[in-house]
């Protein structure tokens, strides 16, 4: 499957029950591009969580922090519509044990500007969130 916004290679994650509160539409699962990092809904997921450090080894190895950060990343087009959501997400991953903050700043540095929103700005005003 490919992007529908930048045509780049996807990779499909599987989004537990628990998270799918946090996305729009009853979906289980997403689309994680590998080239700007957007997410979109996917109704045929693959049963297990695929390596997501594939996309970039600042995201984490554990599927209880990296599942939620991918999830974040995916909705910060849009901070005004998502806020409630991103606020949970920030705070899931930091009880697992991981910086958001500090993965955004280095997901920042891998995908530039080929990332589908500016990342370096989003993550000041994540900073604000917490």
């Amino acid at each position: 499957m490919t992007c529908q916004h930048c045509g780049g290679e996807t990779l499909a994650v599987p989004v537990s029950e628990e998270l799918r509160q946090y996305l729009p539409g009853t979906d289980p699962g997403v689309t994680v591009c590998r080239t700007c990092l957007a997410i979109e809904p996917t109704d045929d997921p693959p049963a297990a969580v695929p390596d997501l450090t594939t996309l970039d080894e600042s995201i984490p190895a554990d599927n209880g922090a990296a599942v939620p950060l991918v999830l974040l990343v995916g909705l910060l087009d849009s901070l005004a519509l998502h806020r409630g959501e991103i606020t949970a997400l920030l705070e899931r991953v930091e009880r697992e044990g991981t910086d958001p903050l500090l993965v955004v700043d280095r997901l920042a540095d891998s995908y530039g500007s080929e990332a589908h929103v500016d990342l370096g700005r989003r993550r000041h005003q994540l900073e604000q969130l917490l």
